[in-house]
């Protein structure tokens, strides 16, 4: 998703006053999740992030204590980004629970075509990252993921209640799985540029959990 600058980048001293100073560690949040959503943690330096902003290298630590707080923040942005994303279509109550799902598949499809399939996860970016970042984000990515896990379980648990999925499945395993097979299908479709990946492990998620009554 593409996020409008809400200030002009600006050159110099760092911003003095609380609102300036807010406002410029939301822009550098901002640049930090789109530089990790397309090019991961290790080839993303400070220096991409601070010069979109006009902030020099130096003044870095004005805004944030550590590099460490700083990708923390930049994955709690992301989550509560995505999460949003996740209840626009999961909780639409106007449409069946697995048809939410499908259409979830779709907006996410629809923002990785428009960014030229460039942009990714960021946290599934930093998970296959793991080996080369503070221990400390181990459990603030799994909290992530746990927290879409959640999100989608509720759905189909309601797709459960409508019949849709069958009565003995267990939503919470499902979903788990789900998410599991999402990040190698966002990753396929990096790769190949296409929303194919996407699609296909949606409907086979979806066609083979969906319940059917024998005549």
């Amino acid at each position: 998703m593409q996020i409008e600058q809400s200030i002009k980048p600006r050159r110099g001293r760092p911003a003095k006053s609380p609102e300036d100073l807010e406002a410029m560690r939301a822009t550098l949040i901002r640049n930090g999740m789109e530089l990790l959503t397309e090019r991961g943690y290790s080839s993303t330096g400070i220096d991409a992030i601070l010069k979109p902003a006009g902030v020099p290298k130096g003044s870095f630590y004005y805004y944030f204590s550590s590099k460490e707080q700083f990708i923390g923040e930049v994955i709690d942005a992301y989550s509560a980004y995505f999460a949003q994303l996740l209840d626009r279509h999961l909780l639409n109550t106007a449409q069946t629970p697995l048809k939410r799902i499908q259409e979830f598949v779709e907006a996410a499809s629809a923002g990785m075509a428009r960014f030229n399939y460039k942009r990714g996860c960021l946290v599934g970016n930093l998970g296959q990252e793991m080996s080369t970042l503070p221990e400390v984000f181990r459990f603030q990515i799994e909290s992530v993921f746990a927290d879409w896990e959640s999100r989608l379980a509720q759905c189909l648990r309601d797709a459960q209640q409508q019949g849709e999925i069958s009565p003995s499945a267990n939503p919470q395993m499902l979903a788990y799985i789900f998410w599991i097979g999402w990040e190698g299908a966002v990753l396929r479709a990096k790769l190949e540029q296409t929303d194919r990946p996407m699609k296909l492990f949606a409907q086979e998620f979806l066609n083979t959990n969906r319940h059917t009554t024998q005549p």
